[in-house]
C-alpha cells in the first residue's frame, strides 16, 4: 500500500499545484455523492501533471484523472491512491486548415461555441453534453449523427513512461471508447472541424441548447445517461418500458422526465445510486432479456 504521507512530502518540494489530503470527492463530482480521495491534486500545467504521475508511479500509488466530474460514480468509501483534478489543463489555440488544439480540461461546451463562432462544424450536435474534452476523447462522446473521434487529428497522452502521440489510425474508435488503458492520461488534442456557415452554426447550438433544456433538464445532481444504448434500442426506452420511470431507492430516483438518468434528491448516496443501478438492469433484462451496461464510470471503494 502506497505511503500516503510520504508521497504527500515528496510532492511538497516540487509539485506547484494544489495538495489536498482526504479531499471529499462530493465537491467534485456531478451526482455530489463520494468518499474522500487519499490525495487530491490540482496540476498547473502539463509539467506539473507529469511530474505527478511519474512520482506517483513510483511510489506505486494508483491515480485517476478528473474532468468536470460527470459521467463518474465514486462509491462512498472514498478512492485510495490521488485524484488528478486536470480543470486547470484548458488552453485552446485556433491553428491553420480548420484546426483546434485544445486542452483536456477544456469544457465541451467551450471547445464547439468557439469553433462555431469561427465558422468550423463537426461537433455542433455534441453542444450541451457536459464533461471536458479530455472525458470527450476517452468516452468518444456523440450525438446524432456526431461523435468526437471524428474530428481528432492526433492525441497527447502521458503515463508512467512518459508522453505520447497518438495519431488516429493508432486509436481505437468506437461507441463510447477510444481503447485507452488505465493509468493513461489525454493531455491535449488536435482536432480538425470542417468548414461551416458560423451563422447556421450558432443557430444549431441554440436549437441543441434548447432540447437538452426540455429533454434533459431533471432538476437534480446527475451523471447524465447512466446507460449505454444496445444496438438498435435506446436505453431510457427500455428502462421506461420496464416500469422504472420514477424508480426510488433512498434518494436516488429514476428521473420521471428523462429515464437514462438518476438523479440525486439530496440525500442520495453512491450505495443508493448503485442499488438503484442494479434494480433497473434486473428490471430490463427481466422484461427483454438485455442486460444494460452502465455508460457512467464506477470508481472507489464501498464505505
Amino acid at each position: 500500500m502506497a505511503d500516503i504521507v510520504k508521497i504527500f512530502e515528496k510532492l511538497q518540494g516540487s509539485f506547484k499545484g494544489e495538495i489536498l489530503r482526504n479531499e471529499p470527492l462530493t465537491r467534485h463530482t456531478s451526482w455530489q455523492v463520494g468518499g474522500p480521495a487519499d490525495l487530491f491534486l490540482v496540476p498547473v500545467d502539463k509539467a506539473d501533471l507529469a511530474l505527478a504521475v511519474r512520482l506517483l508511479a513510483e511510489e506505486e500509488c494508483p491515480y485517476f484523472p478528473l474532468g468536470a466530474g460527470t459521467n463518474l460514480l465514486v462509491k462512498d468509501g472514498g478512492v485510495r491512491g490521488a485524484i488528478l483534478d486536470l480543470n486547470a489543463l484548458k488552453d485552446l489555440e485556433l491553428l491553420e486548415n480548420h484546426r483546434v488544439r485544445a486542452g483536456c480540461g477544456l469544457a465541451m461546451a467551450d471547445l464547439i461555441r468557439v469553433a462555431a463562432e469561427h465558422g468550423l462544424g463537426g461537433l455542433e450536435y455534441l453542444y450541451g453534453i457536459p464533461g471536458t474534452v479530455g472525458g470527450a476523447v476517452i468516452m468518444n462522446a456523440g450525438a446524432f449523427h456526431q461523435q468526437f473521434g471524428d474530428v481528432v487529428v492526433a492525441v497527447v497522452w502521458i503515463d508512467a513512461g512518459g508522453e505520447k502521440t497518438w495519431t488516429r489510425d493508432e486509436l481505437s474508435f468506437s461507441y463510447r471508447t477510444a481503447g485507452f488503458n488505465k493509468g493513461q492520461i489525454v493531455v491535449e488534442v488536435l482536432l480538425e472541424f470542417e468548414e461551416g456557415d458560423r451563422r447556421e452554426l450558432e443557430n444549431i447550438l441554440r436549437e441543441r441548447s434548447e432540447y437538452r433544456l426540455r429533454t434533459h433538464d431533471v432538476s437534480g445532481p446527475n451523471a447524465g445517461s447512466v446507460f449505454r444504448n444496445p444496438p438498435g434500442q435506446n436505453a431510457w426506452r427500455l428502462v421506461d418500458e420496464a416500469g422504472m420511470r420514477g424508480a426510488r431507492i433512498g434518494d436516488a430516483q429514476v428521473s420521471e422526465k428523462h429515464t437514462n438518468f438518476i438523479v440525486n434528491l439530496g440525500e442520495a448516496r453512491a450505495a443508493d445510486i448503485l442499488a438503484l443501478i442494479d434494480k433497473v438492469r434486473r428490471a430490463v433484462e427481466e422484461k427483454t432479456g438485455i442486460l444494460l451496461e452502465p455508460e457512467v464510470k464506477i470508481v472507489g471503494e464501498d464505505d
